[in-house]
């Protein structure tokens, strides 16, 4: 089931304090971006974020689930409601990644 771009825009709004937040469109679902880097997922209506040890001590609630069939856990985060938590959290978990890669 694709997410509805209506709620991915309500997420990216949400993170937007975090710096330059967007999504692209990925096999029907949707990757976020925070300053260039891969720090999330939205896939069927849900909101994952990229597990890091920084990022961990931010969680409200831990809880790891696959944002789908055959991926590594992820931060599943229910609470998209509060901006500066949302913010918060992707701007410390870009921080914690590394650049990405440079295409040849």
């Amino acid at each position: 089931m694709a997410s509805n771009p209506d709620l991915v825009q309500y997420i990216c709004d949400q993170c937007s304090q975090a710096g330059e937040v967007t999504a692209k469109k990925m096999f029907g679902d949707y990757t976020l971006y925070c300053n260039g880097k891969v720090v999330g997922l939205i896939c069927d209506n849900a909101f994952f974020v990229k597990p890091t040890e920084q990022g961990r001590k931010l969680l409200r609630s831990e809880e790891m689930r696959p944002p789908y069939d055959g991926a590594k856990p992820y931060f599943f985060i229910e609470d998209i409601d509060d901006r500066d938590y949302l913010s918060s959290l992707v701007k410390t978990t870009a921080d914690a990644l590394p650049a990405p890669k440079r295409k040849k």
